[in-house]
């Protein structure tokens, strides 16, 4: 187990700054909530239902963004840091080419929001707040390359810092924005929508003169050389990165689905199942963060070509993920009530999601089995498999489970949202298998390329 310590320390020192960078995400959308809470239940909505327009348009971008990290990775690992500059360039040109297509698809909201048949003060204030988040598309594109850049190189200390700056520059900017403070215009609402692009614009700036200026970055000299669009480099970020923003649209969708198809089941069944959810996805940002990690450290390894390594550093993620997910499901097995009373004092509330958390207490185990495998995945630069396993396992499988046993007498009563969370575990489950055994295919195919070392 010795010469396993120092594979387990850089992976728990490239998650760190991971996981406060996703919680700093996180709660910026909380801030966002709460304030726009403040004045109006047509505030909140305009704020909700704008999001969830605009996070998973922008899961375009993300996911192109999200291929650049393995292959400066793999670079890194290969010492062909000559490279670096061409890799983030033509990254930036995808990128770019995705926040054009994700503008065009943003035109297509007034017509989502006329079949949502809602009122039109309500219309009104949703698409204020995505044409002003819109202006924060570009800074965007930026953040997310650079971002990703920084990480390909293990260095994940400036997604914290920038996340951090990214939260302190949000609250100033939604209480100037929503309220209308120091001679701006009340705009409640729609005012997070410009928050958000300041503080996309102001991550994006602090990320780009600390790449510019740092002296680590300095020496790789990124832009002393601009190379125009290469359509070979840039197909091949899509095809690694295609799939990767599908992957996670088909997981992002089915929780939206669920969520519409629990709502007829009455608003004691809503909140328990937002409440539990709410839970789980807070914790779910330890295997997330774990998985990007891994990404690197097998990227890295399979670019110095120790095949063995990469293994070695998927296993350790593994065990430290399934570890956290055992105690973190005990708890939430144990406590889960105690956790729901936080959000409510409705004792049919507290109940329902005190059962569903225990649920999740089996959900979170299968959830990491499957994060980290995909993470790995991405490090041997296999995408399209993973974006086929979590279509047919969230949605044919996942999703009919979770209808049959939560709308249906056919198997059991119907359980409501509890049909829909074992649904979850099962939808899961099977993403975890197949992303393990794809996991072992794809290395032991890297193991028989790669000439044994010495």
């Amino acid at each position: 187990m010795r010469h396993l310590w120092p594979e387990t320390k850089k992976l728990a020192l490239l998650t760190g700054p991971i996981l406060i960078a996703q919680l700093t995400q996180m709660l910026m959308g909380v801030v966002d909530t709460l304030m726009a809470g403040r004045v109006g239940a047509t505030d909140l909505a305009a704020v909700a239902v704008g999001s969830a327009i605009w996070i998973p348009l922008t899961l375009l971008v993300f996911g192109m963004g999200l291929a650049l990290a393995p292959v400066i990775s793999h670079c890194d690992g290969a010492g062909e840091r000559s490279e670096l500059g061409r890799h983030v360039q033509q990254s930036f040109y995808t990128c770019v080419i995705a926040a054009v297509l994700t503008g065009l698809l943003l035109l297509l909201a007034p017509y989502f929001l006329v079949v949502m048949d809602v009122e039109p003060a309500f219309r009104t204030m949703t698409m204020d707040y995505l044409r002003y988040i819109l202006w924060g598309l570009p800074a965007f594109v930026v953040y997310v390359v650079l971002r990703n850049f920084c990480e390909g190189l293990s260095h994940t200390m400036p997604s914290l810092v920038i996340g951090v700056i990214g939260l302190i520059i949000n609250i100033p900017a939604n209480y100037i924005f929503i309220y209308g403070k120091f001679g701006m215009p009340a705009l409640g609402g729609a005012g997070a929508g410009v928050a958000s692009a300041i503080v996309l614009w102001g991550m994006a700036a602090s990320l780009l003169l600390y790449v510019l200026f740092s002296k680590r970055y300095r020496r790789l000299k990124l832009l002393q050389v601009w190379h125009l669009p290469n359509w070979d480099d840039i197909w091949h970020f899509v095809r690694l990165g295609f799939p990767i923003s599908m992957a996670l649209f088909f997981e992002t969708s089915l929780f939206a689905a669920v969520a519409i198809l629990i709502a007829p089941l009455g608003t004691i069944m809503v909140s328990g199942h937002q409440i539990a959810l709410n839970v789980s996805s807070l914790v779910y940002m330890v295997p997330l963060s774990l998985s990007m990690a891994v990404t690197l450290r097998v990227g890295f390894a399979l670019g110095a070509q120790k095949p063995e390594d990469a293994m070695n550093a998927y296993k350790i993620a593994m065990f430290m993920g399934v570890t956290f997910a055992a105690i973190n499901g005990l708890g939430m097995w144990l406590g889960g009530q105690w956790l729901a009373s936080l959000y409510t004092d409705n004792r049919e509330i507290i109940e329902l999601a005190g059962t569903l958390l225990a649920l999740a207490a089996i959900f979170t185990v299968s959830d990491t089995f499957q994060a980290i495998s995909i993470g790995a995945l991405r490090g041997y630069k296999d995408t399209r498999a993973s974006m086929i396993v979590t279509l047919i396992a969230y949605w044919p499988f996942g999703l009919s489970v979770g209808v049959v046993l939560g709308l249906t007498d056919w198997v059991v009563p119907r359980m409501g949202a509890a049909g829909f969370w074992i649904g979850f575990i099962s939808g899961l489950s099977v993403a975890a298998v197949l992303l393990t055994i794809r996991l072992f295919r794809v290395h032991r195919r890297w193991e028989n390329t790669i000439p044994p070392q010495g």
